[in-house]
């Protein structure tokens, strides 16, 4: 069993409510600049880096989903092969990899437990021996409403307090951000 989660160092966002109400800000005092002439030592960034802050509270949240998982009895693993499954009735392994995003021998390891677990079952597609096909059981389709329930719930969490408006503008930020890093990527070799 996960321990309690660990805190983060306090990271630079949101201005804190002091501020919106124009107290002064406090912080670091400006770094030395040196003997004149001679740059001393950088200073922190003019602005906080948007990325620690988004990885700060991506972790926050995946923790926080993680444990909501738990409680109803699964894991993000077996949610998302649950979830795959639930959304194409029948995938061959390497399918299902690709839909969950892991590699394919990370795949069997979860499946393993699963199928031990009587959530999946494998066998192998007659029309093509090389391939194995996974189902859900009765008992995947229970847990898969389980963790559905617990995944709405915790969406709504999120959302709490955030209009439509406010969703659909962060959902295009949050777009924008993932087009500037993947447009930053270097190209795979060929």
């Amino acid at each position: 069993m996960p321990g309690p989660p660990v805190s983060d160092p306090p990271v630079p966002g949101p201005p804190a409510s002091s501020r919106e109400r124009g107290a002064p800000a406090r912080g670091p005092a400006p770094a030395d600049p040196g003997p004149p002439g001679r740059p001393g030592p950088p200073g922190p960034p003019a602005q906080p880096p948007v990325g620690l802050y988004l990885a700060r509270v991506a972790r926050e949240a995946s923790r926080a989903f993680d444990a909501a998982l738990a409680a109803a009895g699964g894991s993000l693993p077996t949610w998302l092969v649950l979830i795959s499954l639930k959304s194409q009735r029948l995938a061959s392994q390497r399918d299902l990899a690709r839909m969950v995003g892991i590699q394919e021998a990370t795949l069997t390891h979860h499946l393993n437990a699963m199928e031990s677990s009587g959530l999946v079952t494998r066998r192998r597609d007659t029309a093509n021996r090389r391939v194995h096909v996974v189902e859900l059981t009765p008992a995947g389709d229970e847990l898969f409403a389980r963790l559905r329930e617990a995944a709405v719930a915790f969406d709504q969490q999120l959302r709490a307090g955030l209009s439509a408006a406010e969703i659909t503008q962060f959902e295009a930020v949050l777009r924008r951000l993932h087009d500037n890093v993947a447009s930053a990527r270097p190209a795979a070799p060929a």
